[in-house]
């Protein structure tokens, strides 16, 4: 089972772990495009203005410009305690005991714009790169990421994948056709059964729902499956079409 997040915009600075080591990440495939954007982004941030204009960066978030500049150098932190905001702090990997972090670093992966997907407890830097950000002097992240990461999963062929990334991180690493996977919208019901996609809840439900699957060490391998462990952990999980699974909250 693969479990696949999103990354945050926020992250927590600092770290104590190694320099980026893009050797040693797992897809070991995707070096190539990892080494592509990396190097665009450290060149983009010698020019701190035109790095804030391309970045969106504001003034009191200058600070994220040198972040980019030092991503070989600077110290890292497993990727699942890197990421803060409203699904990460719901997830609260920190709190978690070793076993639940070890089925966090061999199930989960983080779909970041910088490194493609990362696992889990793997060490990454802080960074500041959104999906539909357009670097200069490469293609564009889609066409960077998309072909190169479905042909990763090719390689890896996961049993079962649960995709709960947003869709601007899904199109950078598209699931392929042949793997079994499921994608995740949080919904919630009124009284007449009716469901409506959530936006505000929608992070926290993904962020807590992983924490439950870690706790439990849930082992899965298809949405039947996964429908059943939810009800017997007290989820609502209903399976649609199109590949796609509601998650009731």
């Amino acid at each position: 089972m693969l479990v696949l997040l999103p990354p945050s915009e926020t992250k927590r600075p600092g770290g104590d772990g190694p320099p980026l080591d893009l050797g040693a990440l797992a897809l070991p495939s995707l070096r190539s495009a990892r080494e592509t954007v990396v190097d665009a982004l450290v060149a983009l941030s010698a020019d701190p203005d035109e790095a804030a204009r391309v970045l969106k960066i504001s003034a009191a978030r200058r600070h994220e410009i040198g972040d980019n500049a030092a991503l070989r150098t600077a110290p890292t932190m497993p990727a699942i305690d890197r990421y803060t905001g409203v699904l990460f702090d719901a997830l609260d990997a920190g709190s978690l005991d070793a076993v639940a972090r070890s089925w966090l670093g061999e199930h989960v992966m983080i779909q970041s714009a910088p490194l493609g997907p990362v696992g889990a407890l793997e060490g990454i830097p802080a960074y500041r790169l959104a999906a539909g950000t357009s670097l200069p002097g490469v293609p564009p992240l889609r066409r960077i990421w998309a072909d190169a990461v479905r042909e990763a999963w090719t390689l890896a062929r996961p049993d079962f994948v649960l995709d709960l990334r947003s869709e601007a991180y899904a199109a950078l690493g598209p699931v392929p056709d042949d793997l079994s996977s499921t994608y995740v919208r949080v919904m919630s019901e009124d009284s007449g059964g009716q469901a409506r996609a959530l936006n505000h809840f929608n992070k926290r439900a993904k962020g807590e729902f992983v924490r439950a699957l870690a706790s439990g060490q849930a082992q899965i391998g298809s949405v039947d499956e996964l429908v059943t462990w939810a009800r017997d952990a007290g989820w609502i999980v209903r399976a649609g079409g199109s590949a796609e699974t509601a998650l009731i909250v």
